[in-house]
């Protein structure tokens, strides 16, 4: 049986390593949006500013109130006051407009900040007053905030009997909500997940949530409540790894939206620190508690504060135990610099001893580099001599050989030729005759068949002749053959270069062309040239040297 388990344990191994790398990613990717936290904040500030300079030029109620509301959006969770000040200023404009459905929803944006700034003798006596106010389609909405509303008031209570009393009407709302939101959307589906949590269903919570998560947008703030409440169907099934793993992804996505206001990074923080993670604990703990502040969170500066003094003293135990490990590291380290000082002396007469042995064995061996060293030139340069050597043989061998093959080829060709102007002569073809003699063709056809044999002979020795010689001109100057050619006159014209005939006259006989005209070819792709115009030909002549 221990056999069967050491073995289970070992085959799983591959899988929680990966789940481990996993997790350590997304959390090191959490420590580079904390520490990244200004350029989060300055994106969030840059949309309110444009909000109010939008608001300043806004001189219609209707999209006063719409402006108003998207400055409240973007402040709640972020700046509880300023949230406060801008959903005060958005019900004004909602009276104005005395539109009930505008009204109430203003009324339910104030209710909420309310809640979150701890005031909730104020909210419950606005909620009282809506009660008898018909709010059509914001029902849902409405028992939403109820239910938020005294969720915060039993977190805060401070009796048992009071905790109680808000908790049932808590969750009386939150039942409400899943009558009350449209079936399917993104509201109604928290709810009902809340509300499976409520009764221990986990399976069915994230039969909803898992297949949602993916859909909803990185800047839609509903992703990370959707996290939060999967990870607190993964607390409820015990299963620690994915709880912590929902938890960082919640977390993440608040403070990439830079919210202020949040329950995740704090939760995560906590798992951290019962892990043993005590610099993350505290450093998530106390990026919470700042937050929480500058949002002016009441209950979540609260909560927070019942765990930082945990884990800040923790912190600082690691720190004294860090501290002391590194005096004892320092002694250690100071005693075996001292012991190296004493080996240092006893070694420095020896090293004298050897300093006058290592002069001589150093005059000996600059000899002996120099030596080397023109040996070295000499054998490069025999090298290159060999090399050189072997490459004109290589490329007389195939020459050779193709020219005897052709030469044989015209012998059969000048006989039949002979014979064709024989039988016109007997037969007294004379203006046959004489035409034949004078007509060029058979010429032409014999100078395209052996240049066409000469270009599939030098391509067979050096395939990637064209390639290379367009690596050596400009970009916009490449040479290409047309379409049906191998080589056109430029390009055999430096093919003969690499062959090693130079000689532009000898070049000319070759091609059928004026010196002049040679000579003008060589010059005008020089000055194409890629690189110095004088090195141009030496460096053809280097093409498909190291493939030989």
């Amino acid at each position: 049986m221990n056999k069967f388990l050491v073995f289970a344990a070992i085959l799983l191994l591959p899988y929680y390593s990966l789940a481990q790398k996993k997790s350590d990613a997304l959390l090191s990717e959490i420590d580079q949006t904390i520490e990244n936290n200004s350029f989060y904040t300055q994106k969030k500030e840059r949309e309110i500013s444009q909000l109010k300079s939008l608001l300043k030029n806004t001189h219609t109620p209707i999209s006063e109130y719409e402006v108003t509301q998207k400055l409240y959006n973007r402040y709640n969770s972020y700046q509880s006051d300023s949230a406060l000040v801008y959903a005060r200023k958005n019900l004004k404009i909602a009276e104005k407009l005395n539109e009930t459905e505008k009204l109430n929803q203003a009324k339910l944006n104030l209710i909420t900040i309310m809640g979150t700034l701890g005031m909730y003798k104020e909210g419950i006596d606005a909620l009282n007053s809506l009660k008898t106010v018909s709010i059509a389609n914001l029902k849902g909405s409405f028992f939403s905030v109820s239910r938020m509303i005294y969720g915060q008031m039993a977190d805060n209570a401070s009796s048992k009997q009071e905790k109680e009393k808000y908790q049932l009407l808590s969750k009386k709302y939150r039942d409400s909500c899943v009558n009350f939101y449209p079936v399917n959307s993104i509201s109604y589906i928290i709810a009902k997940a809340d509300w499976y949590l409520d009764i221990k269903k986990q399976d069915e919570a994230l039969d909803l949530l898992l297949p949602l998560f993916p859909k909803i947008h990185q800047n839609d703030p509903n992703r990370a409540i959707i996290a939060y409440v999967i990870s607190q169907a993964y607390k409820q099934k015990k299963n620690r790894d994915k709880e912590k793993k929902w938890l960082g992804i919640s977390a993440l996505s608040d403070l990439q939206l830079s919210k202020k206001e949040y329950i995740s990074l704090r939760s995560l923080a906590f798992l951290l620190y019962e892990d043993g993670d005590i610099d993350r604990a505290y450093t998530y703990i106390k990026r919470s508690m700042d937050d929480a502040v500058l949002c002016n969170a009441r209950l979540r500066t609260y909560e927070i504060s019942k765990m930082l003094p945990i884990i800040s003293e923790s912190y600082q135990q690691q720190n004294e135990t860090n501290r002391f490990q590194l005096v004892i590291f320092l002694i250690s380290a100071s005693f075996l610099v001292l012991i190296l000082l004493a080996l240092l002396l006893l070694f420095f007469k020896q090293m004298k001893k050897l300093a006058a042995a290592k002069k001589e064995l150093s005059l000996a061996n600059d000899k002996l580099s120099e030596l080397n060293s023109e040996l070295n030139i000499f054998n490069e340069k025999l090298n290159l001599s060999n090399n050189t050597l072997s490459e004109a043989n290589f490329l007389k061998e195939i020459y050779i050989g193709r020219y005897m093959d052709q030469s044989s080829d015209y012998l059969g060709k000048l006989d039949e030729y002979q014979r064709k102007l024989n039988v016109l002569a007997t037969t007294g073809k004379i203006n046959d005759l004489v035409n034949t003699v004078k007509s060029k063709e058979y010429i032409e056809n014999e100078l395209k068949e052996f240049y066409t044999n000469f270009d599939k002979t030098f391509l067979q020795l050096f395939p990637n002749f064209i390639n290379d010689f367009n690596t050596l001109l400009l970009p916009s100057e490449a040479i290409l053959p047309k379409e049906g050619e191998q080589l056109n006159t430029e390009l055999r014209i430096f093919a003969l270069i690499r062959l090693g005939i130079k000689d532009s006259a000898k070049i000319a006989v070759f091609l059928r062309y004026s010196i002049s005209t040679i000579y003008n070819y060589r010059s005008q792709l020089k000055n194409k040239s890629a690189g110095p115009r004088d090195e141009f030909e030496e460096r053809v002549m280097q093409i498909g040297k190291t493939e030989e």
